[in-house]
């Protein structure tokens, strides 16, 4: 789907695909989700959220986020 494999690899999974329904239809339910969270709009966080991401990073870490 995102085209990490190798040609040999992805000939086999093409392969694979045409002879399995049930992983077609779980592939294809993967691929539409995948269209569909790439056409949505991204909202920023909340700066409360990035606050409290910040803060529990760095009781975590021993670094300080401020």
């Amino acid at each position: 789907m995102y085209n990490e494999s190798d040609n040999h690899r992805k000939r086999e999974i093409e392969q694979e695909l045409q002879e399995n329904w049930v992983l077609k239809e779980k592939y294809n339910v993967i691929k539409e989700s995948a269209e569909r969270l790439s056409r949505m709009k991204l909202q920023a966080p909340r700066k409360q959220t990035i606050d409290a991401i910040m803060d529990y990073a760095s009781c975590t870490s021993g670094i300080s986020s401020r």
